[in-house]
This record gives structure tokens, C-alpha cells and sequence, in this order.
């Protein structure tokens, strides 16, 4: 019997300890006698040394280097690009903060191999990662929780069956070449925003589906949500603003593609939400320290 072809890819900025810890976690797989495994990792310029290491520890991984500023949509869509052009039967989408269990992999094949016996033969698998202290659920498949807005999201807690998703955090995700076919690659106008959920969207949108892995696969700490950050300190609007426009947080442009794609005929309302609601936070705290001084 063939064994199936995988790959494995990673984007890395700076976290040289962590991207080893992925990366010993991806080797320890208990699959691995039963798969041909290649890893494509991009190191965006890291300055840390990360690709010096892997390259001594694992010489086998295929290293791309970045720009400096691809952030992880722009890292991830030139590693997934790569790998592509190979023509895989899998690909894996690892985020290097990502340490997986060694069933993890085993799991997220007998699920896609298990669909495919039902009838889903073009179908996404994304493993639930929980934090390796609480053991609480961090990310995964999501589904919409908004009767009214279409863009809100809540990460489900996995099952022991595969249970359908809305679309799917990236942290750890499978992808058969069938769904590849159809969807090609991330979108290359997200930098680092909406790129994972965006490509689960799409699936659906290309009559393919997207599932819930059984039991957590991996451990993953929880990174506090931007949004949290640019409306909870205490920032004049102008400096609310600056982290708005960054990458990470809520670029206009890329926020306007992703509410055109996906939140129906009013999306020009969706889009413009977060953005009167900052305004509408930095107005209601500078009338609180008018207040507060007078």
C-alpha cells in the first residue's frame, strides 16, 4: 500500500526554542514508519538564530527564507505555496507555538480516512489544542454564535466523534489534496489576519467541509485577542488607532475583504463596526478623565 505523502508547513519569527519544541513534537509522531513527512518551514528573518538551529538539528527540514514582514498569513501562504508545487497527498498546517501529542497526526488521519468512508471526501480536519496548564480549550474548529452578525465566532470543544465546523483556527489543521485542488492557497492580501479563516470559508463556499478532530491533539497557550488589547489600555485614539492599523491588529483593507467575502449584503456594516466602536470607547474614556480631573 502507498504510503501517504504529507507536508508539514510552518511559518517562524524569533522563537528558536519554541520552533525546536514544535518541530521534536512533529518527529515524535507515532505514524512516522507509515507516511513520507517533509516540513517546510519559513523563517521570516529571524534574528535569533532559529534557522541555523533547525538546520544543525533537523537538516532534513526544507528552510525558506522570509522578508522579515510576512507575519503568519504572508509566512505561511509562501510555505504553503512551495509545498504545492510538489502536489502532496496531506498538508499540514503547524503553528510553531504548537506542540502536538504523538497520536496527533494518527487522529487526524483516521478522521479524514473515516469521512471520506461516509461520503466526505473533501473535507478539512483541524485538532483542537488546549493550554498545556489548565488544559483548557485554546483553538480549533469554530462555528458561528451570532444570530445577527455574521462574523463572530466561538471555538467548539472536541468530542470523541468529528463534529462540522463553520471554518477553523490554523494552529493545526489538515488539509487533503482534493480541497487544495479547489481552494489553491491562503489569500495573499491577508498579512497576518483572517488568512485561517478565510480558507475554511471558502471550502465551504467550493462545496468542501471542514471538522473537528476528536479529543485535543496538541497543547497551545492562548494569545490574548488584539482586539482586547487596543480597547482596553489606556491609549489616546490616535495610539488606538496605530495598533489597529498594524498586522496583527485590524488593517482596514484586509478587514473589507474578509467582510465582502463573508457577512452577506451588509457587509459594509460588519466592516465598520470595530472601528466606530473604537471611536466610540476613546470617546466615552476621554469624557471619563474629563470627569475624573474636573
Amino acid at each position: 500500500m502507498k504510503m501517504p505523502r504529507i507536508a508539514a508547513i510552518l511559518t517562524c519569527f524569533n522563537r528558536k526554542s519554541k520552533t525546536l519544541a514544535c518541530l521534536a513534537a512533529l518527529y515524535q509522531q507515532e505514524i512516522l514508519d507509515k507516511i513520507q513527512l517533509d516540513v517546510y518551514l519559513v523563517d521570516d528573518a529571524s534574528t535569533d538564530g532559529t534557522a541555523e538551529a533547525v538546520q544543525q538539528t533537523y537538516p532534513e527540514v526544507k528552510i525558506i527564507p522570509g522578508t522579515g514582514g510576512l507575519f503568519w498569513n504572508g509566512g505561511m501562504h509562501l510555505g504553503f505555496g512551495k509545498a504545492i508545487a510538489v502536489a502532496y497527498d496531506y498538508y499540514l498546517w503547524l503553528n510553531d507555538d504548537t506542540l502536538l501529542y504523538p497520536h496527533a497526526l494518527k487522529t487526524l488521519l483516521e478522521t479524514t480516512t473515516g469521512l471520506a468512508q461516509k461520503g466526505e471526501h473533501q473535507a478539512i480536519i483541524a485538532g483542537s489544542t488546549c493550554d498545556p496548564e489548565t488544559g483548557e480549550l485554546t483553538y480549533g474548529g469554530v462555528i458561528h454564535n451570532s444570530w445577527w452578525h455574521p462574523l463572530k465566532f466561538k471555538c467548539i470543544t472536541p468530542t470523541k466523534q468529528p463534529q462540522c465546523c463553520d471554518t477553523m483556527y490554523g494552529n493545526c489543521v489538515l488539509i487533503p489534496q482534493k480541497v487544495v485542488s479547489k481552494l489553491g492557497n491562503l489569500e495573499s492580501q491577508f498579512t497576518h489576519y483572517a488568512g485561517d479563516f478565510d480558507y475554511g470559508l471558502r471550502a465551504y463556499q467550493n462545496n468542501c467541509t471542514v471538522w473537528s478532530a476528536p479529543g485535543y491533539l496538541a497543547t497551545c497557550h492562548r494569545n490574548p485577542p488584539e482586539e482586547s488589547i487596543w480597547l482596553s489600555q489606556q491609549m489616546s485614539l490616535k495610539e488606538r488607532f496605530k495598533k489597529v492599523l498594524q498586522p496583527k491588529g485590524l488593517p482596514p483593507k484586509e478587514a473589507m475583504i474578509f467582510a465582502r467575502r463573508h457577512a452577506g449584503f451588509l457587509w459594509f456594516l460588519y466592516w465598520i463596526l470595530p472601528y466606530i466602536r473604537l471611536l466610540l470607547v476613546s470617546t466615552f474614556k476621554s469624557s471619563q478623565k474629563l470627569e475624573t480631573s474636573s
